[in-house]
């Protein structure tokens, strides 16, 4: 009878040990070169937002006086912006702009994803850059532009109301000013989210359509019933982030602030209030709270969103 060797040979050096065991030395080197990976991400994260974050909190604590410079003053500037009034009517607007611009937009960007993935449109390369293009322009551009295109006494609208006989739109008047920023929104984020839900469009199986087309289901029921339940997580990104770019909202009102100054106040948005109660009112203590609670109020609402839409997306 032959022997039967019952030795377990070494692991090579270096190597994976006997049972599918790594030797510490490998797991350590292992771990280690995933550390020095993720270094970078994190001292990024570090220098340009913890850091910047925790000197905001640090302002927060102290107010500016004429008589003594800045004290100490613990959650006065919490306590003074959250009773102030100015603010929160700048929430109400904030809130008021972004029940009409985000559905809008939304909508109009599932249309063009679909319209897109449908393979029917001539020139699809062209009109996918097109629709993308606007999000390219930097919002101070597209701001500066919009408000020439609104402009009551030299705007191309204006031009052709005079050509007519008739009175300029008052594009930047109290009544249709909310309107007119959604727009400009609008005009710049529809095609970015219109290419989010068009990717994920790309990734819903073929094996459903051909299932719906053996049904009889035309391209209006493919629609409804296959591809936009299939791209739900993708319209809740695009809805989430949407939610917290509205109460962000600065960059427009900052700009048409100097057409329309009388409608357009310091506290028009909470960002608008923030950044005048800096830079123009010195107050950098209840500037930075001011951001502090917009922060909160953003988490509340993002939360509240993905709350609300996991209800719905789960089974009764």
């Amino acid at each position: 009878m032959a022997d039967v060797l019952t030795d377990t040979a070494p692991a090579p050096e270096g190597g994976v040990a006997s049972g599918g065991g790594k030797k510490p030395s490998v797991l350590r080197r292992e771990r280690t070169a995933g550390l020095l990976f993720v270094l970078p991400f994190f001292a990024t994260f570090l220098v340009f937002f913890f850091l910047p974050l925790a000197y905001a909190f640090y302002l927060s604590l102290y107010q500016e006086q004429l008589v003594g410079g800045t004290v100490f003053a613990g959650l006065d500037n919490y306590k003074q912006a959250v009773e102030d009034s100015e603010l929160w009517t700048g929430v109400r607007r904030t809130l008021f702009y972004g029940i009409l611009q985000v559905p809008t937009m939304l909508i109009m960007s599932l249309l063009i994803a679909l319209a897109l993935d449908s393979g029917n449109l001539r020139a699809e390369k062209l009109f996918r850059i097109g629709v993308f293009l606007p999000y390219a322009v930097p919002s101070v551009i597209a701001a500066l532009m919009w408000g020439y295109l609104y402009g009551p006494d030299f705007g191309p609208f204006a031009q052709l109301a005079d050509y007519v006989g008739q009175s300029a739109p008052r594009f930047l008047s109290e009544t249709w000013i909310i309107p007119s920023l959604a727009n400009v929104a609008t005009w710049t984020y529809c095609g970015y989210n219109a290419i989010i839900l068009y990717a994920a469009l790309r990734g819903v199986s073929p094996e459903l359509y051909e299932a719906a087309a053996i049904d009889g289901c035309g391209a209006f029921g493919v629609a409804w019933h296959i591809k936009i339940p299939s791209i739900a997580p993708a319209l809740l990104l695009t809805l989430v982030f949407s939610v917290i770019g509205t109460l962000q909202l600065f960059v427009e009102p900052q700009i048409f602030q100097t057409l329309a100054p009388t409608v357009i106040g310091p506290a028009f948005t909470p960002n608008l209030y923030a950044y005048t109660s800096a830079f123009t009112n010195q107050a950098y203590g209840f500037s930075a709270a001011i951001s502090f609670v917009l922060g909160a109020i953003i988490v509340v609402f993002s939360y509240a969103v993905i709350t609300l839409s996991a209800r719905r997306g789960s089974p009764s």
